[in-house]
């Protein structure tokens, strides 16, 4: 039988309250999960893709609800004084449970004309517009939570933003004294983006994995697709970095995001890369 549930926020806890059984919420997501992305931030999803994060009830944020039977007999029926109260909408429906972040933008009081058998005037009435597609679905055949955005379900499933990993600021210095990297314009940790920390901090594990002869053909390929954009040092095999545009573009060469077509010759930067088996 499909439930749908509200998940109220009570001094830093979840609470879950029983809305209306005998009813789904979404359409069933019918997903492969071999094939969604092992979620990384440097991702940019396709239309239809999903990120996945695998093994998901022995997280530390997969809620404790979630890790044993769900039995429906043991929550409550949500008051009216707590509608207002709602952070998610769950529904527990076709062997899963879909998810649906809850904002005060999709509270609905206005004066509104229902058109069904005969059409009425409703004043008034409280609404919580249900979006098409689930923020996120958990599925407990593979215990894969699978989802489109991270900071979107950060509040559902508290602990998840340890996936969003930035380099912390004594790795970003120990990245910038790197032997290949020369600092210019006062350029330093103060002045690096989230969004070049999250590289920085896959750029590290990508060095870490590299030999040194490896290391300096990395320089010469990037120096191959930037020379326009990056000034190299080929004496001293240093690139000059002195602006955030100039470090992403260092650190996606790191990650080998350039690449020349074999058909036309073009060269390229590849927006997001997944690696294939």
């Amino acid at each position: 039988m499909n439930h749908v549930f509200a998940i109220v926020k009570d001094r830093r806890r979840s609470l879950f309250f029983k809305l209306i059984s005998e009813c789904a919420l979404f359409n069933v997501v019918n997903v492969d999960v071999s094939i969604c992305i092992p979620y990384n931030p440097d991702h940019n999803l396709d239309e239809e893709a999903w990120f996945k994060v695998e093994q998901f009830s022995h997280q530390t944020f997969c809620p404790a609800a979630l890790t044993g039977e769900f039995d429906t007999k043991e929550y409550d029926e949500l008051t009216g004084a707590q509608f207002s109260k709602i952070n998610c909408l769950l529904s527990v429906q076709s062997g899963g449970f879909y998810f649906q972040k809850v904002t005060p933008s999709l509270f609905v009081r206005k004066k509104t004309l229902c058109f069904g058998e005969s059409i009425k005037l409703e004043e008034d009435e409280h609404r919580l517009v249900v979006n098409d597609l689930p923020d996120a679905v958990y599925l407990p055949g593979p215990d894969t939570l699978i989802f489109r955005s991270l900071p979107t379900i950060s509040s559902l499933f508290v602990g998840i933003d340890e996936l969003y990993k930035e380099a912390t600021n004594e790795e970003v210095e120990g990245f910038l004294v790197e032997p290949f990297i020369a600092l210019a314009n006062e350029y330093n940790v103060a002045k690096v983006s989230k969004p070049n920390r999250k590289r920085i901090s896959l750029a590290l594990d990508t060095l870490a994995a590299m030999s040194a002869e490896d290391k300096t053909s990395m320089l010469a390929y990037i120096d191959d697709y930037c020379s326009q954009k990056l000034t190299f040092d080929q004496f001293n095999n240093k690139f000059e970095i002195s602006t955030g545009e100039e470090l992403k573009l260092l650190l996606y060469g790191i990650e080998q995001r350039f690449y020349t077509t074999p058909f036309g010759h073009e060269r390229r930067l590849a927006n997001s890369v997944m690696a294939l088996n």
